[in-house]
């Protein structure tokens, strides 16, 4: 399998930014998800990673070798397209036979080697049929199949699951992270949909303008998102985010705005009142209590099933309580919210950046150092 490096790639399109200054380190057997809105550059970083797309600045490597100008086919990487791409000529035999045919490989040995990937993918009784004589899911099995069978150094997979439907979506899921499981390979996985992100990759890399906003672990971006993109980005419902002033009081910090007057945990004095973007997920927040609460009226009460989602409208703010059903309130009741000081977040409200309270003796909350770390 295959160490990816990708160094300070950028690609313009004209006058267009689409990819920024992109570095990735993807370790050998690791399953990292490119995730993002549509038009971050996702997809253009995964082409210009399997050589479909020229950077125009910045290098990639494959296992240490320097792969930027080397052609896709010489790149030991295997590209599994969102169309699926296969030959409707052709059987599900030939499709998954059909790199090894290019590659002059014999007869004998392609058969082998098609039948034993058809075997770990559940496709041997389907290797007659053709592409069109097949569900959406089976395609898109027979497209993986045909990159399983080069023996790549690195998958390379641009939103395969999008064109199924939610239920297929999900077994497939599923599929995929035990495939990757079984053998062990280098996943590079391009999605818009953060479900798909967060059940299955090891490592997240979020785009946000052809930049990479934040990268670490599911539980990194979803429990201490660097900025309010990030925050906003993942979760549904997203993170409910609000402006509000840190005020002190006789050494204790309290978080304040229209209907909220909340602790937060934390002791110091501050010189003057600090302007925030304060963030709390909607399932960290708990219907009742008295001191230290949120105020609030209740404007919908959405049914899931087994959870409710109750709208609440705060001063000017419309803050979201994910909580299980029944929740117990009705519309244009008055109710208060509570949060753990835990869970509330604070951003820069001009730079949108996670602030971090300083140890107690300096009395300051300050942004990270650097903007928005990119590896």
């Amino acid at each position: 399998m295959a160490r990816l490096q990708i160094e300070a790639v950028s690609k313009r399109f004209g006058a267009h930014h689409a990819v920024r200054e992109v570095s990735l380190d993807v370790a050998d057997g690791e399953f990292l998800v490119l995730l993002g809105p549509s038009g971050c550059g996702k997809s253009t970083l995964l082409r210009m990673i399997a050589g479909l797309t020229e950077p125009s600045a910045g290098r990639i490597l494959v296992d240490g070798a320097d792969v930027t100008g080397v052609a896709p086919q010489r790149r030991d990487l295997a590209m599994v397209f969102q169309s699926y791409a296969l030959y409707p000529h052709l059987s599900v035999a030939g499709n998954i036979g059909f790199p090894l045919r290019a590659r002059r490989v014999r007869r004998a040995e392609i058969a082998r080697r098609v039948a034993g990937v058809a075997a770990t993918l559940e496709l041997s009784e389907l290797l007659e049929r053709k592409p069109a004589a097949l569900s959406g899911g089976q395609r898109q099995r027979v497209a993986l199949a045909r990159a399983m069978v080069r023996d790549p150094g690195a998958f390379l997979m641009d939103e395969p699951l999008s064109n199924l439907d939610a239920k297929l979506r999900g077994a497939t899921r599923a599929e995929l992270v035990a495939l990757h499981r079984r053998l062990g390979a280098t996943f590079l996985y391009v999605t818009h949909d953060q479900v798909e992100a967060m059940t299955m990759a090891s490592r997240i890399a979020l785009l946000d303008a052809g930049r990479i906003a934040q990268c670490g672990t599911p539980a990194e971006l979803y429990d201490r998102p660097r900025s309010t993109f990030v925050a906003g980005f993942l979760g549904s419902p997203p993170m409910n985010l609000f402006p509000a002033v840190v005020r002190a009081r006789a050494g204790d910090l309290w978080l304040t705005a229209d209907g909220v007057d909340t602790p937060l945990g934390r002791t110091g004095e501050l010189g003057t009142a600090r302007p925030v973007i304060a963030g709390i997920r909607p399932e960290r927040l708990r219907l009742g209590g008295t001191a230290g609460c949120i105020g609030g009226t209740v404007r919908r009460v959405e049914n899931l099933g087994g959870e409710e989602l109750v709208q609440l409208a705060v001063g000017a703010t419309e803050l979201c309580v994910r909580a299980p059903r029944p929740a117990g309130v009705r519309v244009d009741e008055s109710v208060t919210v509570r949060a753990d000081p835990a869970d509330i977040h604070l951003f820069d409200p001009g730079t949108g950046l996670r602030l971090t309270w300083q140890a107690p003796q300096e009395n300051s909350l300050s942004r990270p150092a650097a903007a928005v770390p990119v590896a």
